[in-house]
C-alpha cells in the first residue's frame, strides 16, 4: 500500500485549520460568556429596539431549557457527540470542505457549552431575540445551529446529487 503524501499533507493542513478554528471559536464563546457574566447580571440591555437584546441567564438544561437540572446527562451526551464528530472530522471521513466546516462549528459550539457545564453546572446564555418569544441563547448555540443546518442542507444536496447521478448512469 502506498501513501499519497500530497493527500496526507492536505488532510493534515485541513485538520490543523479545523483545530485552530475550533480553538478560536471556543475561546471567543468563553470570552463572550465571561463578559456577559461580568456586565449583565441582573440587567437587560437593548441593542436594537424590538429586535435584539442582552440578558444574563444561567441555563441548566439544553435547547429551550429541555432536561433542566440534568447537567450530568447533558454533559455525557454532549461529550459522546463531540468525540464522534471529532473522530470523523480528524480521520478525514468528510470528503468536502463544507462538511468539515459544519463539523468544526458543531464541535466548537458543543465544546463551548460543555466547558460551561463542567465549570459551572449551567450554560451562560445572554442573547435575547426581542421580535419573537424565543429562549435566550449564546454564541456557542449559534455555532451548533449553523453547523447542524449546514450539515442537513449538505446531506440533502448530496443525496439529490447522487440520485441524479444514478439516474443519469443507471
Amino acid at each position: 500500500m502506498t501513501i499519497d503524501k500530497t493527500a496526507l499533507r492536505g488532510r493534515l493542513r485541513r485538520n490543523l485549520l479545523c483545530a485552530l478554528a475550533i480553538t478560536l471559536l471556543t475561546l471567543a464563546d468563553q470570552l463572550l460568556k465571561l463578559a456577559a457574566a461580568a456586565h449583565l447580571q441582573g440587567q437587560h440591555k437593548t441593542l436594537l429596539p424590538h429586535v435584539l437584546g442582552l440578558t444574563y441567564v444561567e441555563n441548566t438544561g439544553a435547547a429551550f431549557s429541555m432536561l433542566s437540572g440534568h447537567t450530568t446527562l447533558l454533559s455525557v451526551g454532549t461529550l459522546i457527540v463531540l468525540l464522534a464528530a471529532a473522530v470523523l472530522l480528524f480521520l478525514g471521513y468528510f470528503k468536502r470542505l463544507f462538511a468539515d466546516v459544519c463539523a468544526t462549528l458543531i464541535i466548537a459550539g458543543g465544546l463551548g457549552n460543555l466547558i460551561d457545564r463542567f465549570a459551572h453546572h449551567y450554560v451562560v446564555d445572554y442573547i435575547e431575540t426581542l421580535f419573537v418569544d424565543f429562549p435566550v441563547y449564546n454564541f456557542a448555540d449559534i455555532l451548533v445551529v449553523v453547523g447542524v443546518f449546514g450539515a442537513v442542507g449538505y446531506l440533502i444536496w448530496d443525496f439529490v446529487r447522487e440520485t441524479r447521478e444514478k439516474k443519469k448512469h443507471g
